[in-house]
């Protein structure tokens, strides 16, 4: 949130430190933990919007990931300081479509983004249920500063080894 009490277009909550341990036999951060700091960046995310450990406690609800997708554009190895900039893509009552970049804090380089799909769920019945008014209220405004982000371009990729109209091998 800006100085003014403005919410910040797109979101910056979230930054943090590759870890040595988060390193593989490539020399670069592991999948794995691209993960946890996308994951680390959505708590960032879900606390800003209000969907903090006190509301779990209060109104005995959190959130679910239903779906995921990393893209990966460019390596970190161990040190490399990363920034997150989170954007709120839609919501209804029940459900959240966001988008974190992960960016190189100093040098600036698009490293990788996740977009995520999550669900509102009672946690006595396990089941999804409407998020309060309040709630809504809140990541309308989130939204409202957001419509005028562009789409990243990331967004609703389809994962396919080949173009559709190139032929399967030994086709033709």
């Amino acid at each position: 949130m800006s100085p003014t009490g403005e919410i910040d277009a797109p979101l910056s909550l979230h930054a943090e430190t590759v870890r040595p341990e988060w390193i593989d036999y490539n020399g670069h951060m592991n999948v794995a933990y691209y993960l946890l700091a996308f994951d680390h960046a959505t708590d960032a995310f879900f606390n800003f919007a209000g969907i903090d450990d006190a509301y779990r406690r209060r109104a005995n609800c959190s959130t679910f990931a239903v779906e995921a997708h990393i893209t990966y554009e460019r390596e970190l190895r161990a040190g490399d300081p990363m920034r997150f900039a989170t954007q709120l893509l839609d919501f209804d009552d029940k459900r959240l479509h966001f988008f974190h970049a992960m960016h190189h804090a100093e040098e600036g380089f698009l490293a990788a983004t996740s977009e995520w799909l999550s669900l509102h769920l009672d946690m006595t019945a396990r089941r999804v249920t409407a998020m309060p008014e309040a709630l809504l209220a809140r990541l309308g405004a989130i939204r409202a500063a957001h419509d005028g982000l562009p789409r990243p371009p990331q967004v609703g990729r389809v994962i396919r080894a080949a173009p559709r109209n190139r032929p399967a091998p030994g086709a033709g």
